[in-house]
């Protein structure tokens, strides 16, 4: 009868070789399974000017300056687009927003359809059904406005109406302080009673501009 015996040592030796040898065939298997095919490369480009770094939904958030609560911002959509060049937020269903005085009292709001806030600039653009209200009650509406946080000055190009207690205005063009409290018109349309619903059209004041405080 033969016998056979196992040389360990020997064993080990070929179980290290066939280990590597193993290792090395997985590594082509896998480097050709990985190569250049052109079918196999999606080419995904990032525009940092169009996509958004952030979103959130049923916004309802307080906005602070210079450690101070300023404003309350209400929003079904809140995109910011953080890594744009011009960094800005964008609030593509409407937005409403607060503005507090010291004391935490409202002394002026305003809503849109659609806004963005460029951030470094410290500027509001508010598009679509533009509606502000001052601490005096006027409430003032228009289509388009800007409103410039660091200058504190808020403006527009488009047609304006300002409906007081007693009167409303209308005109071409706007500027007032960001409270509201004192504004301009420029290209005033008329002045008319509250209790026209259509205004006529004033042809004694067509040009120019009109203080209003």
């Amino acid at each position: 009868m033969k016998r056979y015996f196992l040389d360990h040592t020997g064993l080990i030796f070929s179980i290290r070789v066939i280990g590597k040898i193993t290792l090395m065939l997985i590594f082509l298997c896998v480097a050709f399974a990985c190569g250049d095919d052109p079918k196999d490369v999606v080419d995904v480009k990032f525009d940092p000017n169009s996509t958004y770094t952030m979103k959130a939904t049923d916004v309802v958030s307080l906005i602070s300056d210079s450690g101070v609560t300023r404003y309350r911002l209400n929003a079904k959509d809140w995109l910011v687009y953080g890594k744009a060049e011009d960094p800005y937020w964008f609030f593509p269903s409407g937005i409403y927003v607060e503005k507090f005085d010291s004391l935490f009292n409202t002394d002026a709001s305003i809503q849109a359809d659609t806004a963005y806030y460029y951030d470094k600039r410290g500027l509001w653009e508010l598009s679509g059904n533009v509606e502000i209200e001052s601490l005096q009650g006027e409430r003032f509406e228009t289509s388009h406005l800007f409103w410039d946080q660091k200058r504190e000055l808020i403006y527009s190009d488009r047609y304006i109406r300002i409906e007081q207690e007693d009167k409303v205005v209308t005109g071409i063009g706007f500027e007032a302080n960001q409270n509201m409290t004192q504004y301009k018109i420029f290209n005033s349309q008329g002045i008319f009673p509250v209790e026209d619903k259509v205004a006529v059209r004033d042809s004694s004041v067509t040009e120019g501009e009109d203080q209003i405080k």
